[in-house]
């Protein structure tokens, strides 16, 4: 069943929005050579907590940590470890927080130092996905419409896009319905209503767009070990298009 919200209900989230997003505002700066993802997320989970939020992924299913922290090859929910970074990794952080029992999602995908070529088209180009998927949340589009618009997108400009993991629906859950697929044919799925709220999120691979999870039951990886990179808002459909909640 998707939920809709109502202006209370968009305004705890907004909070949990802003907490997130000046959460990654300061984790920023931290991604360079020789920090860890460990430290990483030990700063995000004070810093939620110090601006009155609660970690929405620390106990989740059993997930150990309060940030997913995924490293070149890694898609998404790495587990930090005490692993340092190097020149020309790709570093994607997702974060979650909780604010009024409402939860926020988002996602980056950070350089360390200087990267190639193909890294920042990947970075580009997955990051101009997640805005161009927003531009379809609109009121009387249908999901699909979002999810098409990421999946030609991305491979009009020669990448791949992940087929197994989506985005979804967001607020007193984690993950609520619908789910936000990223490719797909337009004018399919539920119909968009002003007053739901979503997390778009393109997964985006440089290779091909296969992935496996790691043995530790959490960790994503691309199966022939290219890059991948993964940008996320929690946005509000209203009557005059989407609203972005995760902004500092």
């Amino acid at each position: 069943m998707i939920s809709i919200k109502g202006e209370k209900e968009v305004e705890s989230m907004r909070k949990a929005g802003k907490i997130a997003a000046l959460c990654v505002e300061g984790l920023i700066p931290q991604v360079v050579v020789g920090n860890t993802p460990l430290k990483l997320d030990q700063w995000a989970e004070q810093f939620i907590i110090d601006h009155g939020g609660i970690p929405s992924f620390k106990g989740y299913m059993g997930y150990p940590a309060s940030l997913c922290v995924s490293v070149n090859e890694e898609v998404v929910h790495g587990i930090p470890t005490s692993r340092p970074f190097k020149e020309g990794d790709l570093v994607s952080i997702d974060i979650g927080a909780v604010y009024q029992s409402y939860h926020s999602d988002m996602a980056v995908t950070i350089p360390v130092g200087k990267i190639s070529k193909q890294k920042e088209k990947l970075l580009s180009v997955t990051r101009d996905a997640l805005y161009i998927g927003i531009e379809q949340a609109r009121s009387g589009n249908h999901v699909s419409d979002i999810s098409h618009a990421i999946q030609k997108y991305a491979e009009k400009n020669r990448f791949s896009v992940v087929r197994e993991l989506v985005g979804h629906g967001v607020g007193k859950s984690l993950h609520e319905e619908p789910q936000i697929p990223n490719h797909g044919k337009p004018g399919e799925g539920p119909v968009l209503e002003s007053g739901m709220t979503i997390a778009i999120e393109p997964m985006v691979n440089m290779g091909n767009a296969k992935v496996k999870v790691k043995d530790d039951k959490w960790t994503v990886v691309t199966v022939d070990m290219m890059p991948s990179a993964h940008f996320e808002h929690t946005i509000v459909i209203t009557h005059n298009g989407a609203e972005i909640l995760t902004l500092p």
